[in-house]
């Protein structure tokens, strides 16, 4: 994310677009690559030593490509695939290991602290890389912040964290007597209702999030500019207020949203045994109300445009620790960080990796019609960005799809 603040930066000699194509291309290669790998692996030896090794490598590399220039830019769209190797090591294990900790309602609110960490984590990326690029006067200095904490991370986890044995914690630890092939393990995660469309409900939450990230900053500096409370900025960094109120904005909705879903559930396992998909679901249709309202309001009113931001993100970030619950209930332990990693490919394949892209792209055509206008310029992005709400309702219909089955598949996995 920090690499995409500004992304025209990273060559001024290459469109942002150019720029953002090679980096999404060789992220989902890495990605499609090493993802399967870590879920194999996870499945099979020690997770924490893997997962320690991969964030010391993600945090070595974002480390040393804040050091290449331009003229190696080559080099430096490699090594922002090799961050999807260290970044489908940490996404594939962590929710494992927790899995193998604590269970039911446990589990959930777990699950929902490790979780806080994608929101809170991409908020302070804004605040801290942005503030980082205006201080020092370069973006390269947004890529060598993160890489302490990181390494910092890496060695708590590798120090501290306990490696349960699967199943232990779901009493299978003496039934789970063999392992499964990977090739047996992909067959059962096919055939997983609940598993495959709880992962494209996740790629749609992954879609919209994506595209937030990279240009509800730039959507609300034009809306001001029509508004006429702010000029056009034409210089190569510009003022970071926007970015740093989303970033803001982003952090609380991601507390508020996990701890909400967390509840939220937890009340509602009460009354249906359905719960975790149908709060889902209706988080993500609720979202896609207030985002559809962002873009009426933005061109009268920013404060409307960040409220309406604000309760939307909410609910978006309401089912990030639900969905690795179901992914828990459904699938049997020495399968998860299998099941895991390819639903995180998924969701970067057809979520972050390309919509950013995508609603650029859609922009820029809408655009070309008025290149000059302010005004035009600033509902071109809009009605770009207005594919994010569909999006997201097609999400909740997947997470209702998953209602459908749910009690089956839980059951399923518990007999096995």
């Amino acid at each position: 994310k920090l690499t995409k603040y500004n992304p025209g930066s990273v060559l001024p000699s290459f469109s942002p677009s150019v720029s953002l194509r090679a980096t999404i291309f060789v992220f989902i290669c890495s990605f499609m690559v090493a993802a399967p790998i870590f879920g194999y692996l996870g499945d099979r030896f020690n997770r924490k030593v893997i997962l320690s090794c991969g964030i010391f490598f993600w945090s070595i590399v974002t480390l040393s490509s804040s050091f290449i220039s331009k003229e190696y830019y080559w080099l430096f769209v490699l090594s922002r695939g090799l961050v999807g190797i260290g970044e489908s090591s940490y996404s594939s294990i962590s929710p494992t290991i927790i899995g193998d900790l604590f269970t039911s309602n446990s589990r959930t609110m777990m699950l929902s602290v490790f979780y806080l960490a994608i929101p809170l984590g991409s908020g302070l990326g804004y605040i801290l890389g942005s503030s980082a690029k205006v201080a020092a006067g370069d973006w390269h200095w947004a890529l060598r912040v993160s890489p302490v904490l990181g390494i910092t991370a890496g060695t708590l986890i590798l120090v501290f964290v306990p490696e349960p044995k699967r199943g232990s914690v779901d009493q299978m630890g003496g039934r789970i007597k063999t392992r499964t092939s990977w090739l047996c393990d992909m067959k059962a995660l096919a055939k997983n209702r609940s598993y495959v469309f709880s992962s494209l409900a996740s790629a749609a939450v992954s879609f919209a999030t994506g595209a937030f990230g990279m240009w509800i900053p730039l959507y609300l500096a034009r809306a001001q500019v029509v508004q006429k409370t702010a000029e056009a900025c034409t210089k190569e960094i510009c003022s970071s207020t926007d970015s740093l109120i989303f970033g803001a904005i982003t952090c609380v909705t991601g507390l508020l949203g996990v701890v909400i879903g967390a509840a939220t559930t937890r009340f509602c396992r009460q009354k249906t045994e359905r719960a975790d998909p149908l709060v889902c679901a209706v988080s993500m249709l609720g979202s896609a109300i207030f985002i559809c309202l962002i873009f009426v309001v933005a061109k009268k009113s920013i404060v409307g445009a960040y409220v309406c931001i604000f309760i939307g993100e909410t609910l978006l970030f309401l089912n990030w620790a639900i969905t690795a619950d179901i992914l828990m209930f459904v699938v049997i332990p020495t399968r998860r960080a299998t099941a895991v990693a390819f639903q995180s490919f998924t969701s970067h394949l057809l979520g972050d990796a390309g919509s950013p892209y995508l609603i650029g792209l859609i922009s820029d055509a809408l655009q070309q019609s008025y290149a000059t206008s302010a005004l035009w310029r600033f509902l071109s992005l809009g009605y770009a960005l207005m594919l994010c709400p569909f999006i997201i309702v097609l999400g909740g219909m997947f997470f209702l799809a998953t209602a459908l089955f749910f009690l089956d598949d839980r059951e399923k996995a518990e007999k096995q």
